[in-house]
C-alpha cells in the first residue's frame, strides 16, 4: 500500500472525530522526503486543525518509518489559487467570484450563485448597446461540472 492510500485510510478515520466531521482530502503531494497535504472542510479550515491533523499524521509517519529520519510534512487548505475538485467545495464559494475554464474551450467568469447536482450557475454583470444606450445586463450561465476543466475562485477586492 502506498504512503497516500495510507494517509487517506488514516485522514478517513480522523474525519470521522468530533470536531473533524465536516473536514475532507483534497490533494495528497509526495516528493522524495516532502509530504504536502490539502484539506478542506464544510465550514472553516483552521490552522489549529491542520495543526491537530498534522501531529496526528506524524506519530504514524515516524513510527511507521515511511519518510525516514528527515522529511517535511505540509497540511494546509488548498488555498486561492488551487482548483476547486469537489462539489462541495463550489457550495462553499457561493457568492464568490469564479473563472471556469471550460473543457470545449473559452473561458466564463461570474459570480457563483447556484451549486446544483450536475452544474453550476454563475451570474455576470455585462454592459450592453440597447439603441444609443449603454445599459447594464445580468446574464446567468449555467455549466454543467462535465464541463468544467478548471475552476479557481478570483480575489475582488
Amino acid at each position: 500500500m502506498s504512503i497516500s492510500e495510507q494517509i487517506t485510510g488514516l485522514l478517513d478515520k480522523k474525519f470521522e472525530e468530533e470536531g473533524f466531521r465536516d473536514c475532507f482530502l483534497v490533494d495528497i503531494n509526495q516528493n522524495n522526503t516532502k509530504l504536502e497535504i490539502f484539506i478542506d472542510s464544510d465550514s472553516n479550515i483552521t490552522f489549529e486543525k491542520c495543526r491537530k491533523i498534522s501531529r496526528y499524521l506524524e506519530q504514524f509517519i515516524d513510527e511507521n518509518g515511511w519518510l525516514g529520519e528527515k522529511y517535511i510534512l505540509e497540511v494546509s487548505s488548498p488555498g486561492i489559487g488551487r482548483p476547486l475538485i469537489f462539489k462541495r467545495q463550489y457550495v462553499k464559494n457561493i457568492g464568490r467570484k469564479l473563472e471556469v475554464k471550460l473543457k470545449e474551450g473559452g473561458k466564463q467568469t461570474g459570480i457563483l450563485i447556484a451549486v446544483h447536482d450536475d452544474n453550476v450557475h454563475l451570474e455576470e454583470k455585462v454592459r450592453v448597446k440597447e439603441g444609443k444606450k449603454k445599459v447594464n445586463k445580468i446574464l446567468t450561465h449555467e455549466i454543467l461540472f462535465n464541463n468544467i476543466e478548471k475552476a479557481i475562485v478570483k480575489i475582488t477586492f
